[in-house]
């Protein structure tokens, strides 16, 4: 599961590069959707259900590799001064 962002609303969809707009027409769709958000959508075929679960896995793991490359550039432009 994914941590909560305390960023505004705005500030997500800026630093995703999409409109502030576009962004709560997800989450107002996503509300009203009766599975819970990341769960696999049933009408998927059993690939397609394969290949969301792989790519979500794959999209965390990117995500912690994010974090870890911002801290280490973080640390060494730190160092480097």
């Amino acid at each position: 599961m994914l941590e909560h962002d305390e960023r505004s609303g705005a500030e997500v969809a800026q630093s995703v590069g999409i409109d502030r707009g576009v962004l709560y027409r997800w989450q107002r769709e996503l509300r009203g959707k009766q599975e819970p958000v990341g769960a696999v959508p049933k009408g998927l075929l059993p690939d397609e259900r394969e290949e969301l679960r792989r790519l979500r896995r794959e999209v965390r793991q990117l995500q912690m590799d994010k974090e870890i490359l911002k801290k280490a550039t973080a640390f060494f432009a730190k160092e480097s001064k």
